[in-house]
Parts: structure tokens; sequence; C-alpha cells
């Protein structure tokens, strides 16, 4: 039986993410040269630096390996990334173990086949909707949301919710 995902949103203290297909769509546009590009939400990336600021921890774990995608999360904050990684239960355990995180304190947010395994070994695992059916049938949370199109926002914003750090009265002047 699967858990109750809102009665666990109140021990997350860590964040864990795939990026394609989570914080894009999954889709890649080929220009002429080879260059490979992808489109993130904008709300995505202020729900992560708003997560950072409070003091989560957010880790990214991805077989991809576009130095663009790890500017971007790094000009949000995030310090923690695995790329290349086609098989991401060893890099998860390896980030448990550097920083001594209790797995009972995380979430990971996959979307895809390679995602199963990490998400088997977290308190809380989520997928947008348009994620593969075999990652939404072990999925805690689907968000309403797609890949690429707020569903990192979604969840982010509901644990912050739940433990009190999200602000809903930002001044005019943080926009």
């Amino acid at each position: 039986m699967k858990k109750n995902y809102k009665e666990l949103l109140s021990n997350i203290t860590t964040f864990v993410f795939d990026v394609d297909g989570v914080f894009t769509d999954g889709s890649v546009l080929v220009t002429t040269t080879g260059e490979l590009l992808r489109k993130m939400s904008v709300k995505d990336g202020y729900a992560i630096k708003t997560a950072i600021l409070k003091g989560y921890r957010v880790c990214i774990i991805t077989g991809g390996t576009n130095e663009g995608v790890k500017e971007r999360l790094k000009g949000l904050g995030v310090t923690d990334f695995y790329m290349g990684a086609h098989h991401k239960k060893e890099p998860l355990q390896e980030y448990l173990d550097i920083y001594g995180i209790d797995p009972e304190t995380v979430l990971y947010m996959g979307d895809d086949v390679p995602d199963i395994p990490p998400m088997k070994m977290v308190a809380l695992a989520t997928s947008p909707q348009n994620a593969v059916q075999e990652v939404k049938a072990i999925s805690d949370y689907v968000s309403h949301k797609n890949g690429g199109d707020g569903c990192v926002r979604d969840i982010v914003e509901q644990v912050l919710k739940v433990r009190g750090d999200w602000n809903d009265n930002f001044s005019a002047k943080n926009d």
C-alpha cells in the first residue's frame, strides 16, 4: 500500500532530482552545429532557490552531462551534482553517506526507469505527470504538472508550506 505522501512532507529536508523529464520536458532541440538545447521553467528555479535559502539540501543526479544545465542550477545555489550517472542508486547512497542524511528525510523526483532504484531508497518518491508508467506506479506522489512545466515547484512548494518555510507575502521588490 502506498504511503500517504502528505504525512511525509513535514519530514523532508533534502530534495534529489533528475534533470531531463523533471526540470525539462524531456525533449532536446538540436542546433545545426550539434548543440543540444533544453528548456527549464523559471518557476522551478524560484522554488529551488527558495528551498536552498531556507536551508534545504538539493542534489542533482542525472544521466546528462550538459554543462549549461549544471551552470543554470549552480546559479540557483545547487552545489551537489552527479552528472553522467546512468546508475543512480550508487550516487544517491554516496551523497547520503557524505552528509550523513537519513533517507527518511529525502524526497526524490524522477521520470524514467533509471530513477526507480533511487526512488525506492527514500521516504518520498515523486514524479511529474508525464513520467513513464513504471515510475508513476511506484511514486508516492505524481504531480499534476509535467516535467519542465512546474512539477519541481509543485512539490518543493508543498514541502516548504507544510514546514512553514514558504512565504506567500513576498514584496514586489523580490519579483
